[in-house]
């Protein structure tokens, strides 16, 4: 009975049932849980030859999905697979380990054992560790850059500071000097200079020796230095010819006497001018206000010299054309006429002499002539300057249109850099 008992048992297929049902249940067990997808990732990058199950994970990870859904569908396929195929994807995670060689050979005793849960542990917090310290770095990154790009300057020293300013400084000093050279020497320059000893470009005397009368008319005044040739040949008042005979020499004022006659002869000379000018008489009177009572002038004219001796100066308004008359109590004389401040074209200095030599009661009547003193409102000055003869064209409007858009451009950038620097 006994032995019919054990052979009954041993081909009772429900027995046989049982213990078949119970092995799966173990292997069941075994392989419920899959790998970590994070840590399937990392076999993937570090495989040269991926598996079937590597595969799929390398297309969830290309796929753009993020980690819930590469997880939820990853743990999808791990269920669908055999056991075989799970034991396969366990074998693979653990050659991609240092202890491979430990695992290779060795099944978990469960697939939620101590070990894999410290090993899934360790990765993940080593990962959050090195995307901390991503978002760490480009937060400074960021952060330096808009203080670069963003920020105000960095403060400098005072010697910085310093250095800045007497370079600017300087720059501008240079800039005015050009500017001033360019379109004012007339004012800045030319009052400083005299007519030299030497230079043959403005003939002088050396001495008050005996006048004799040359070829050409002049007016000579010994004290300043200057014997330069008088213009007789102007019979209008347009201010711009007399100023283009000005280049010649001093020029005879059409509406007063001539020398030898009766009333009050007037002539009319540069006392500086642009040096850029034309002209070689630029300064023919910029010494005139040396002159003072007592002193004596000469006008050769017609073979003839005629002395005069200082006895008024002053200092009027362009628009004094007065003393272009004859003058009251005097029965000849002679006016001298340049511009003040030298350089200028503001007042008009005047030198009158009275004639001594020949007498006065030898000289005629003055010729008549179409125009008459009252006719005139201004008394000629110093040529235009440099700088009116710029603004005058159409070239300077525009470059003065084009500086004014760059300032206006300069200040709106400054603004701007300024204002992005508050806020």
């Amino acid at each position: 009975m006994p032995a019919n008992n054990n052979s009954s048992n041993q081909t009772n297929p429900v027995a046989q049932n049982l213990a078949i049902n119970l092995i799966r249940a173990k292997l069941d067990s075994l392989y419920a849980s899959e790998p970590d997808a994070k840590a399937e990732e990392s076999e993937v990058l570090n495989s040269n030859r991926r598996s079937k199950h590597q595969q799929f994970m390398y297309l969830l990870m290309t796929s753009g999905k993020n980690l819930a859904q590469i997880q939820t569908e990853w743990h999808n396929y791990y269920q669908s697979l055999s056991n075989d195929e799970k034991r396969q994807v366990w074998q693979e995670f653990y050659a991609s380990n240092r202890n491979a060689a430990k695992h290779r050979t060795e099944l978990p005793e469960t697939p939620n054992s101590k070990e894999l849960s410290e090993h899934i542990n360790q990765r993940a917090i080593s990962q959050q560790k090195s995307k901390t310290n991503r978002i760490k770095s480009t937060n400074l990154h960021r952060k330096i850059l808009a203080n670069a790009s963003a920020g105000p300057p960095p403060k400098l020293s005072f010697k910085h500071h310093l250095q800045s300013a007497l370079f600017g400084l300087s720059m501008g000093a240079l800039a005015v000097i050009i500017l001033l050279f360019g379109f004012f020497n007339q004012v800045i320059i030319a009052p400083f200079i005299q007519p030299s000893r030497h230079d043959t470009a403005t003939p002088i005397i050396l001495s008050t020796q005996t006048i004799s009368p040359s070829a050409t008319p002049e007016v000579i005044i010994p004290k300043i230095n200057v014997e330069i040739p008088v213009i007789y040949s102007v019979s209008t008042t347009n201010e711009a010819t007399i100023e283009n005979n000005l280049e010649d020499g001093v020029v005879h004022y059409p509406t007063t006497s001539l020398p030898g006659q009766i009333g009050n002869t007037a002539f009319f000379g540069h006392s500086s001018n642009n040096i850029l000018n034309p002209g070689k008489y630029k300064f023919a009177f910029v010494l005139l206000h040396d002159m003072v009572n007592g002193d004596v002038f000469y006008l050769t004219y017609n073979g003839q010299v005629y002395a005069y001796k200082v006895f008024s100066t002053a200092i009027v308004s362009p628009s004094d054309v007065s003393v272009l008359n004859p003058i009251p109590g005097h029965v000849a004389t002679a006016t001298l006429i340049t511009c003040d401040p030298p350089g200028t074209s503001i007042n008009r200095l005047i030198v009158v002499g009275d004639q001594i030599s020949p007498s006065p009661s030898v000289d005629t009547a003055p010729t008549p002539t179409n125009i008459t003193a009252s006719a005139v409102s201004i008394l000629p000055g110093n040529g235009p300057t440099l700088w009116h003869r710029f603004i005058s064209t159409l070239w300077s409007k525009f470059v003065i249109a084009i500086t004014a858009l760059l300032v206006l451009f300069v200040i709106w950038r400054w603004y701007k850099k300024e204002f992005s620097y508050q806020y």
